[in-house]
């Protein structure tokens, strides 16, 4: 099911796709969502805009939070950023449900580049639209 879902939410992001984001691996709660900062993604000091970090972790809480075939969405998130990014840096976002309870749910995203160093730590807060299944 999760795969499903998956699936089709990636044929409709078209902003995830046009930023070569894949997603790599998901399963209920989970995520993994990969990408490679481009040149015009960098910043006046030369690291990856925080901008750009910030949507890949969000994107990978939203396909985590989204694997139960319930339209989920993020109603808060925060991120603290821990080492920088440049150009042509593979980053990997997991996502992972820490709960859920009625509506809502909490979900931490790690992002590490590919030497496994940690780029920055998110937490998205989701909220479905509906208790049930369509």
């Amino acid at each position: 099911m999760a795969r499903r879902c998956a699936e089709k939410m990636y044929a409709a992001d078209r902003s995830s796709r046009h930023l070569g984001i894949e997603i790599s691996d998901v399963a209920a709660g989970r995520a993994r969502a990969r990408m490679t900062v481009a040149d015009t993604m960098v910043n006046g000091h030369g690291i990856a805009h925080g901008g750009y970090v910030f949507l890949l972790a969000d994107t990978a809480f939203a396909f985590a939070c989204n694997t139960y075939e319930i339209a989920t969405v993020a109603a808060a998130a925060d991120v603290v950023f821990v080492a920088p990014a440049r150009a042509g840096d593979v980053l990997v976002a997991e996502a992972v449900e820490r709960v859920r309870f009625g509506r809502a749910g909490v979900y931490d995203v790690t992002v590490r580049r590919a030497d496994g160093e940690v780029v920055a730590e998110f937490r998205g807060n989701s909220r479905a639209l509906r208790t049930e299944t369509p």
